[in-house]
């Protein structure tokens, strides 16, 4: 079977397994980076699937596949919200993680030890997130083909990433794993990161239309993140299954 596993960031991510829920470790960008993204996608999710914002658990019904869910720092607050959740990670370490604190919190979350290509669901689930995910695989179109095999028809597919600009290679490489030292150096690969124009052809390629894209910025300054429509170095692009 052809894989979208690259070993060498499996191997990468594991060694960090530990420290997922440490606030001020390693994954610190990440905690600062969740507000924004959940806010972003579970308004998405609410207007592609008119939910009522009343009910608490107003994901309740919602079929959710989180890929690379790491330690379920995405995974566990959509489950708070009443989704189904199902989070996937090629690395046997992060899935540990994340069912160990699951099940301290008295969290229901299916969580397995797999990339999306061995799931043998079919057209399974309403929401797919591919969060900081894309630059990390190896073959991109076999990675989204086997995302659509998965999602059902008018599901929503949450793809973010990073570009690869300039802006990005200063911010995300030299600012953030050089000099503020956010991320370990060789997180990222700067050759790995996809163009906003790009991943939109391999998304169409594989049957999805784009219904929104949005950038996200961070503010040095008050250290918080917001919606933005500058695309230049992270952005998520919200495209639905035809």
């Amino acid at each position: 079977m052809s894989t979208t596993i690259n070993k060498e960031e499996i191997q990468k991510f594991s060694k960090l397994a530990d420290e997922w829920w440490d606030v001020n470790g390693k994954f610190k960008p990440l905690h600062m980076f969740n507000p924004i993204r959940i806010e972003y996608i579970t308004q998405k999710i609410k207007d592609h699937f008119n939910l009522s914002i009343q009910e608490n658990a107003y994901l309740k019904g919602i079929k959710i596949l989180d890929i690379g869910c790491g330690g379920g720092l995405i995974s566990e607050p959509m489950t708070r919200l009443g989704g189904s959740v199902t989070g996937i990670d090629a690395s046997k370490k992060n899935i540990e993680v994340a069912k160990i604190h699951a099940l301290n919190n008295k969290l229901n979350i299916d969580y397995q030890n797999k990339s999306p290509e061995q799931l043998k669901e079919r057209e399974a689930f309403d929401v797919i997130l591919n969060l900081e995910i894309v630059e990390h695989v190896d073959n991109v179109q076999l990675y989204i083909n086997s995302c659509k095999k998965l999602l059902k028809k008018n599901g929503i597919m949450f793809t973010a990433t990073l570009n690869r600009t300039m802006v990005s290679y200063i911010k995300a490489i030299i600012g953030a794993e050089y000099i503020l030292r956010w991320l370990p150096i060789g997180t990222h690969d700067w050759n790995k990161f996809i163009r906003p124009e790009e991943l939109e052809k391999l998304l169409s390629s594989e049957n999805f239309s784009s219904i929104d894209i949005n950038g996200f910025e961070f503010n040095l300054f008050n250290k918080k993140w917001r919606n933005s429509r500058n695309l230049s170095v992270n952005y998520i692009i919200c495209s639905v299954k035809n």
